[in-house]
């Protein structure tokens, strides 16, 4: 990691083969990177996602036969990856967005108070 790239905060899921197939993984972590280096993805690859909170946006991975999406917000100091998951329907399920707003709250509450 180079002294300007951010950290990757995991509150929930990973990128791994399988369920990904290896390219997708390969892609998945060569976008990650790039956010991690400061760029701004957009539309095919990435869109934000204000029903969840600011910052906050989506990575579109099209794999073999699926959809995935990795849902992350850009802080000042990580990348925080609230969910991945396999995309079934066209729109996004209400309890993922409710699921992220949740951990992203938490994730919040957890770093403004360092130490406890």
């Amino acid at each position: 990691m180079r002294h300007a790239d951010k950290p990757i905060a995991w509150l929930r899921g990973e990128i791994k083969t399988p369920p990904f197939t290896r390219e997708a993984r390969l892609e998945a972590g060569y976008l990650l990177r790039l956010l991690q280096r400061g760029q701004r993805l957009s539309l095919p690859h990435s869109r934000p996602m204000p029903a969840i909170g600011p910052r906050c946006h989506e990575l579109r991975i099209n794999d073999a036969g699926s959809t995935f999406r990795i849902i992350y917000r850009i802080d000042e100091d990580a990348i925080v990856i609230a969910e991945v998951f396999k995309k079934k329907t066209m729109q996004m399920p209400q309890k993922v967005i409710a699921a992220c707003r949740r951990r992203l709250l938490d994730y919040d509450r957890l770093a403004s108070r360092p130490g406890e």
